[in-house]
């Protein structure tokens, strides 16, 4: 146990960490829709702290799965040992902990991204370009939206400026998504964790279940019994629990 739960304060610190590190991603990038002209150097450090933040997501990932392998066999029975359901309450925690984070930073990261489109969609109609929410996400597709600007606007007087700050929203667009695909897998993988928790929490809350109603019939069938034993002359049925010895004996 002594391993355990050194493991377990080794992803608590990786959670604290990867959390501060999705709060800081939100603030720089804040920053950078703050302003028209961006900074190189802020731009290149939300790159690094992206870089750093998956990393982080990944690690602790890989712990909780390392965790939930080195289970022991008997951990899904209803008579798993109390250290082993102490392994499954603590394992859970973490996962839903790490859950909770990393489903605060995917929404800051689509949040940021549904703003750089906004900032394109007004550029665009500044340039009297109007389109669809379907057309802008196909210009979002190509590698170069000046090209499919000048080939569409032709007529259009295009202000430079206006061009710029779509050439730039579109890169943080694409630098953005480099790192979302691998955000959704390590989304896939906590939810499958999470789902098997599901199931194990469900199995335990339905043998307490079973376990308090098989309780409070053992009291009721008890208060019968001794009912009986006091009155033994008068006609009453057998309590439920005794019934299954009953039919056994007549066979």
């Amino acid at each position: 146990m002594e391993d355990f739960f050194q493991t377990v304060g080794e992803v608590r610190s990786l959670i604290e960490n990867l959390s501060s590190q999705a709060e800081e991603v939100e603030s720089r990038q804040a920053t950078i829709l703050s302003f028209s002209n961006q900074d190189k150097g802020n731009k290149n450090e939300l790159e690094l702290l992206n870089n750093e933040t998956r990393k982080t997501a990944n690690l602790v990932r890989a712990k909780l799965k390392s965790m939930r392998e080195n289970w022991p066999p008997d951990e899904n029975s209803a008579n798993a040992s109390v250290i082993h359901r102490i392994q499954r309450n603590q394992h859970s925690h973490l996962t839903r902990w790490f859950a909770e984070v990393m489903r605060g930073h995917h929404e800051a990261q689509m949040s940021f991204r549904e703003t750089c489109k906004a900032k394109i969609q007004r550029q665009l109609e500044i340039m009297d370009k109007v389109t669809t929410d379907e057309e802008l996400e196909e210009m979002l597709q190509r590698d170069n939206l000046t090209i499919f600007i000048s080939d569409n606007n032709s007529d259009c007087r295009i202000t430079s400026q206006a061009v710029t700050e779509i050439e730039r929203r579109h890169r943080d667009i694409i630098s953005l998504e480099c790192g979302v695909k691998e955000l959704h897998e390590i989304f896939q993988d906590t939810a499958m964790l999470l789902e098997t928790q599901g199931e194990l929490i469900n199995n335990i809350e339905k043998n307490v279940t079973s376990a308090a109603e098989y309780v409070v019939d053992s009291k009721e069938e008890t208060n019968k019994a001794v009912s009986f034993k006091k009155n033994r002359y008068k006609i009453a049925s057998l309590p439920r629990f005794l019934k299954p010895f009953k039919k056994d004996n007549s066979i």
